[in-house]
């Protein structure tokens, strides 16, 4: 049985930029929405069941058809917001990319400035629901779109950080104003949790 992982911070660390309401409901009412989901579509399915998240995520052609889309929307949902918990903290002063993932990101896109303005028009040119990454591919990093919950684990990358840009994400406080959402968000990235996770997709 897949279980909603807890946070190591409370649901107000995020203020001012992700609100504490936004942050409770998003978390005990969507995420565990889609484990619930989840489960229930696996149940009997014993052998499923037994595989981590990711290795769900990774062998989709192994999912009998009946259940496969609800497994993708509750298993994406699940693994997507696994990781958006993990990689947010309290705001720190000057907060920025240091160490082997400034470094990659510099190669990559030129600065960070011009890697954030990527990202952030990647966000914000997103029609409807859904995410965007920083995956890393065979080819190096990129930035990438995903609707609805699909995860870069589905297609053979993996997924190092992401915003989520569902509505529910951050309609509370910032209503149909994604553009500053995106904008806040950056404020509470934890860029030494980011820099693990490049580090061991890049093993």
């Amino acid at each position: 049985m897949y279980k909603l992982p807890d946070l190591n911070y409370e649901y107000s660390a995020l203020e001012p930029f992700i609100d504490e309401a936004t942050m409770r409901i998003h978390h005990t009412k969507h995420h565990q929405g889609y484990i619930d989901k989840l489960n229930k579509a696996l149940e009997g399915h014993e052998n499923l069941m037994n595989l981590t998240i990711e290795e769900l995520m990774m062998k989709l052609d192994e999912i009998p058809e009946e259940i496969k889309q609800v497994v993708i929307n509750n298993g994406g949902g699940h693994i997507n917001h696994s990781m958006f918990w993990e990689i947010l903290r309290a705001s720190k002063e000057n907060n920025k990319p240091e160490g082997e993932i400034e470094k990659a990101i510099n190669q990559k896109f030129g600065n960070f400035e011009e890697f954030k303005k990527l990202f952030n028009e990647k966000a914000m040119s997103l029609f409807g629901s859904g995410w965007v990454f920083l995956e890393l591919t065979t080819n190096g990093l990129n930035v990438k779109r995903h609707s609805f919950q699909n995860n870069p684990l589905m297609y053979g990358n993996k997924p190092i950080m992401g915003i989520d840009v569902w509505e529910h994400a951050y309609y509370l406080k910032y209503q149909n104003r994604r553009a500053e959402y995106v904008d806040a968000w950056w404020n509470v990235v934890n860029w030494e949790k980011v820099e693990e996770r490049y580090l061991e997709a890049s093993k």
